[in-house]
Formats: structure tokens, sequence, C-alpha cells
């Protein structure tokens, strides 16, 4: 049996195969809230067989969550009707679907202007170290000046937020939560030494610079109790920094998601450049690898799948087998394959690898619009 199509069961979410279509911002929701042609384009992924499609990034219910009007939200009455219809159309193609909650952080801003009463939540009121990004200079030299630290009232406030939409998501109907605690995001900005320079509970060493995350996911928990799934995506490197990391060795991952996964978590999405680059020296275990060899836990793995670079990289990204991918499945490397624009490429990407066709050529015309 191609790995790729073998069952999975995480709790209560019964999966036919290990694909997931990853979540990918697509700013096609005017005023925050789902039309029905967000639904109509998860329809499409579910139609084309995918085992699980998690949404693009939804804000929380928090003022500061998300910085551009486009991006969907998980809270008001008409938003919450969009998604009803989104999760019911899935549904009825035989899909399944998770939101992806999302608090930007430090990087509120990055998207478009902000209301400048309003204050970014940064652990410490720092953007972090920057290396090697896209943003352009006049906004990090914006992004770069501090900003008050975040309060114990701001942080019992966020955590509140992040239960409130879980909830809210829970009622809509979906089969799960997904956290979105990667790339320089609220969460990962309390795990990465640069943001976090606080000298309280919240933040020191990695073991109390985690502390704020895992009270977000044991909230989340409580809230939805236990038959949902909750995933959580975590990453090394940060949109301010492509090399900046969390943990420098294995042990030191190890106390960061064993702690998650304690609080709560299932899934451990493990989002990285490039799913199979090695996570540490001394190994070819890739991130998701080390994920599942060190908790136990469901992993995820994403980052260019069916490509041959990252969007990044210069040129333009063409074709790449699934040989390594497949193996790494075979030998329970990890669980679950999250593709992005591969789905974006062709609705019908399960059908097509299930059959044995040709992975789908990368169109950024496609990619740029998130239309299809």
């Amino acid at each position: 049996m191609n790995p790729l199509f073998a069952p999975l069961q995480v709790r209560s979410l019964a999966l036919p195969n290990r694909i997931v279509m990853s979540p990918m911002t697509r700013e096609h929701s005017p005023a925050g809230v789902p039309s029905p042609d967000v639904a109509a384009y998860y329809r499409r992924r579910a139609e084309g067989g995918t085992g699980l499609l998690i949404t693009e990034g939804v804000a929380i219910d928090h003022p500061t969550a998300v910085d551009s009007p486009r991006v969907p939200r998980l809270h008001g009455e008409s938003a919450l009707a969009g998604w009803r219809t989104v999760v019911d159309e899935v549904h009825a193609a035989g899909g399944r679907i998770i939101p992806q909650l999302w608090h930007v952080g430090p990087l509120w801003g990055a998207m478009s202007a902000v209301d400048p009463a309003l204050t970014p939540m940064r652990p410490s009121g720092l953007w972090g170290r920057v290396g090697k990004t896209v943003y352009p200079e006049d906004y990090l030299a914006r992004a770069s000046v501090p900003t008050p630290a975040m309060t114990e009232h701001d942080i019992a406030e966020v955590i509140a937020a992040y239960v409130r939409s879980a909830r809210n998501a829970v009622d809509a109907g979906f089969d799960g939560i997904a956290i979105h605690a990667g790339h320089g995001y609220l969460l990962d900005a309390f795990l990465w030494e640069s943001t976090n320079r606080r000298n309280d509970h919240w933040g020191g060493d990695l073991e109390r610079r985690t502390r704020f995350p895992v009270e977000v996911v044991r909230a989340i928990r409580r809230e939805i109790g236990p038959d949902l799934p909750i995933f959580y995506r975590f990453s090394q490197h940060k949109q301010q920094d492509y090399e900046a990391r969390i943990a420098n060795t294995p042990d030191e991952l190890a106390v960061v998601l064993n702690a998650l996964v304690e609080a709560g978590v299932d899934v451990l999405d493990a989002s990285i450049r490039r799913f199979d680059a090695p996570a540490f020296e001394g190994s070819e275990l890739t991130l998701a690898g080390w994920a599942k060899k060190l908790t136990g836990a469901v992993s995820m793995a994403v980052g260019s799948v069916g490509l041959d670079k990252s969007l990044r990289d210069a040129g333009t990204p063409g074709p790449a087998d699934l040989d390594g991918l497949l193996r790494r499945l075979e030998d329970e490397e990890f669980d679950l394959v999250a593709i992005g624009r591969l789905h974006l490429a062709d609705p019908a990407l399960a059908t097509i690898l299930r059959d044995g066709g040709p992975v789908p050529a990368f169109d950024r015309r496609i990619h740029e619009r998130r239309l299809y």
C-alpha cells in the first residue's frame, strides 16, 4: 500500500489518508467574513480526496490578532455563520476540516497599516533579531522600535481569546483545532530568546519561555474536552530571521515539545522550509522526525513537498519526485504530510497521487492569487 493512503485515527478524527492541506493565507474574506467563494475553495480540496484540510490562519478574538481586514476571523455572528457554511460544504463532500487559530504577535503591522492606538502583543516589546528575511527595510525600521511588553493582563486576555475562538470553532462544527505557533508569531515569540527577554515566570530559561504556549494549549484542551484533536505548528525559523532557532539540540527541543504534548497537543506540525532537511548536525532526521522521536506524538512534515526548491529561493520551483517522502513515511519517521502549494496547483492533488499521476506543476500566478 502507498503509505500516503493509510488511514489514521487521532482522537475522534478518522483520516482516510495521510495527506493534509497546509494552511495558506488567502485574504479573500472581506471584513473577516468567509464568503461562499471560501466555502467552494475548501470544498474543491475535499472533493479531490485530501484527508484533512487545515484552514488559512484565522484571527482569534483579540484586537491585534491580525492586521489585514481580509483575513477571516473566528468571532462575530457573520464570520461564524460563514464558517458554518464552509464546514457544511466540506463535510457534504466527505472531507474533514480544522481551523488554524492565529495571533501574529510581534508581526502585527507587517501585512497592512494598523491603528496606532493599539499596541502589538510582544513578550518583551521587541521585534527580535533581524537576519535573512523578506521584509523591506522601511518596515523593519518601524518594527524594530520597541513597544511596551505584554502585561499579566494582556497575557490573560490573549489566553481567554484563544479559548473563546476554540469554543466558536467547536460550535461551528470543525473537526479539531490547529494552533499557529511558529514563524515568529505570538506563541513562538515567547519561545524565541531574541523576543522573550522577560525575567518573570513567562521568561528566562527555555522551560519558562515555554509556559505561555503551554497555558494556551491547556486552556483550549479544558474548553473543548477530550474528543477533538489539537494540532500545533512550531518552527525553528522566523519571518524575521530564517536562520533563527528555538532549540539548538534535540534535548532542548524535547523540553518544549514534551510540555506541549503533556498539555494536550496531539499532532506536532513541524514547519520548515524544506521538509526533508536535517534538523540537527550529526543526524539525517528531519524536524518532524525528531518531534515524533522525542515525544511519541503524531507528527506532521511540511515544507516544499513535491517541489525542488523553496519558494523564497532564486528561480521558480520545479516538480520533485516523492520517493524520499514515501520512504520516510514507510519508515514511520513521521505520520502526516502537509502540502500547500501543490494544493493550489490542483485541488484534486490527492486523487492524482493515489492514481499514480505526475506531481502538478507549480504556478506562481495561482499561488499569488490563491483563487483556484
